[in-house]
């Protein structure tokens, strides 16, 4: 495996506090966002390496580990257990008189890896090395689940099937396009009755007809007729939880943009907190004209 520099890939040093690297990534993941670059598959792949890395860098404990055990830190805990396991070996056999070789302290822990995850194929058995057996976790599996917006605005149960079993989560409220969850012990059954290796799904969310996601906020667009622009009144507008009445100024003029707070989509993971709709209106110019319509514009031109 190819080693991933995840604070290069968030633009940070080693050093960075916990508040750097929630900066960084808010501002990396603003630019490259799937909604704000349509079509652009570097942006897509950038995001998607953005949320990878700040899932690993934002939590302290997976970020030791990283900085510990670089693309190896999710087998960190197999690594350990199997050093607490040759030192037992070590000293059972210490005090039967024989002596082993030991791994731990003195052994780059790197080739531990690349004899169980690398070439070597199979189990960790006894190598010419003289390690004991031991238990290992199973691969991850990576899978990908498909979500329109309207799913994704609400928290909701989903069934799907992975290695023959069902797998039944709840998605929460504010998810977004590219972004993986982790379903610990859903992967590859464990070499020598160790535990399985994790399920990491992410979602794919395709652009909706009627909204515009940008981060927690929604954009649309609404067609007023000439009169109700010129006039005034009101306009039916539609949002992810029905459709309210919307009061129009006097002289609106297309393009002009109106926001309704809280109308927009639900933050993730924070109940009751939602962002912002914005409507640009688009003013429609009446067609089919009588000639006592006409006439009227005419007056009006004339005044």
């Amino acid at each position: 495996m190819a080693y991933i520099d995840y604070y290069k890939i968030l633009g940070v040093d080693k050093n960075a506090t916990q508040d750097d690297i929630k900066k960084a990534y808010r501002k990396q993941a603003r630019k490259h966002h799937p909604d704000l670059n349509p079509g652009d598959k570097e942006a897509e792949k950038k995001f998607k390496e953005l949320n990878e890395a700040n899932e690993v860098l934002s939590n302290p404990e997976n970020r030791s580990k990283y900085d510990k055990y670089g693309e190896n830190w999710k087998h960190s805990e197999e690594y350990e257990k199997a050093q607490q396991q040759q030192r037992q070996y070590q000293q059972q056999s210490t005090n039967r008189g024989y002596s082993g070789a030991d791994f731990g302290e003195g052994e780059d822990f790197s080739d531990f890896f690349q004899d169980m995850f690398g070439g070597s194929g199979g189990g960790f058995g006894r190598s010419s090395r003289g390690r004991a057996s031991g238990k290992f976790k199973g691969q991850d599996i990576k899978a990908e689940l498909n979500l329109n917006l309207r799913d994704a605005a609400t928290t909701h149960p989903q069934t799907f099937e992975i290695n023959g079993k069902k797998v039944r989560i709840t998605i929460p409220a504010g998810v977004y396009d590219g972004q993986q969850i982790k379903l610990k012990g859903h992967g590859n059954p464990g070499a020598n009755e160790g535990p399985s290796g994790d399920l990491y799904i992410t979602f794919n969310i395709p652009a909706d007809p009627d909204f515009e996601r940008i981060g927690d906020d929604l954009k649309t667009k609404v067609v007023l007729d000439l009169y109700t622009a010129v006039l005034g009144g009101e306009v039916k507008v539609n949002t992810l939880e029905g459709s309210v009445n919307l009061k129009v100024k006097p002289e609106t003029q297309t393009g002009i943009t109106v926001r309704l707070k809280g109308k927009g989509f639900p933050v993730y993971k924070k109940e009751g907190e939602y962002g912002d709709l914005f409507v640009t209106y688009e003013v429609k110019l009446p067609t089919n004209l009588t000639e006592k319509q006409k006439e009227l514009f005419e007056q009006l031109k004339n005044s």
